[in-house]
């Protein structure tokens, strides 16, 4: 009946009884399946540890650049390792950089979450900040938004034109 209609024999399940077939193309099959695979790689993300370095004695304005980079990360899907480093004298003061590190933490909440609290690693001190939303859904959501800006876009260059044509 399969070479008929020019078909595939392809059994389904061999364990069952009696074994259940199916007449299909088994190229088609194999191409389809190879494409779901293909598809599902794509959309996979690798998670990417990003490293901020923060002297104990930082300035305001730098404090605040540094920031919008933990931020920017974070948003980006990444996950946040954010340092105090201590040079000379400044490693008997640990407590001043447990406070900068808690002032980084609560200021990017909204951004995401502190995965490890500070911990002392050598002449510094680490923390280790999760994004809220995966790689995967910060990437979604930045697509969505370049489209809908492409479509404003392109729906006011269309009003701009025609409202010089109404002008001729």
């Amino acid at each position: 009946m399969a070479q008929e209609i020019d078909l595939d024999l392809v059994e389904v399940s061999p364990g069952s009884e009696p074994p259940v077939c199916k007449l299909m193309d088994f190229g088609k099959f194999k191409y389809e399946a190879a494409q779901k695979i293909r598809e599902a790689r794509k959309n996979q993300t690798n998670t990417v540890i990003k490293t901020v370095r923060f002297g104990l004695k930082i300035d305001d304005h730098d404090y605040g650049t540094k920031k919008g980079q933990i931020e920017r990360f974070l948003k980006a899907g990444d996950k946040v390792k954010v340092m105090v480093v201590f040079r000379g004298r400044e490693q008997s003061r640990p407590e001043m950089g447990v406070k900068l590190l808690q002032k980084v933490a609560e200021e990017v909440t909204e951004f995401g979450v502190v995965e490890s609290s500070p911990s002392a690693d050598g002449r510094s001190l680490v923390m280790v900040i999760a994004p809220l939303r995966n790689k995967a859904e910060a990437k979604a959501e930045a697509k969505r938004l370049a489209d809908k800006q492409a479509k404003a876009t392109k729906t006011e260059t269309e009003t701009k034109d025609s409202a010089a044509e109404t002008a001729d």
